[in-house]
């Protein structure tokens, strides 16, 4: 196994802990909701400091129910990791053609 091999089995390691070790430790128990998004989080503190409290804006959209918004939500993160991978494939392809361009200008003879 190859030292970058390694690396990536560790970070997928990682990755797979973190999304499994609060499910396992039961970090979120004592909540009704117990892993609700952090807006859900932020308008419960609001209310409870200022009972009164209106917001300055309403949503431009509101999905009809919590599944909509996770899978709207899914979509928009897939499409950002899509579009960051495509960024950096990009990256490293132009990198291998600079490297293979002038690997090509050493290896040519001196007469051409």
């Amino acid at each position: 196994m190859t030292r970058n091999a390694k690396i990536n089995a560790l970070l997928l390691l990682a990755v797979a802990a973190l999304a499994v070790l609060p499910l396992v430790l039961g970090l979120g128990d004592h909540k009704e909701e117990p892993f609700a998004g952090a807006d859900a989080e932020a308008e419960t503190a609001i209310t409870e400091i200022e009972p009164d409290y209106e917001p300055w804006f309403s949503p431009l959209y509101e999905p009809p129910s919590g599944e909509i918004e996770s899978a709207l939500f899914a979509m928009q993160a897939a499409l950002g990791a899509g579009v960051l991978a495509y960024y950096f494939g990009v990256r490293r392809g132009r990198r291998q053609g600079e490297e293979r361009a002038a690997a090509a200008l050493r290896d040519a003879p001196e007469g051409d």
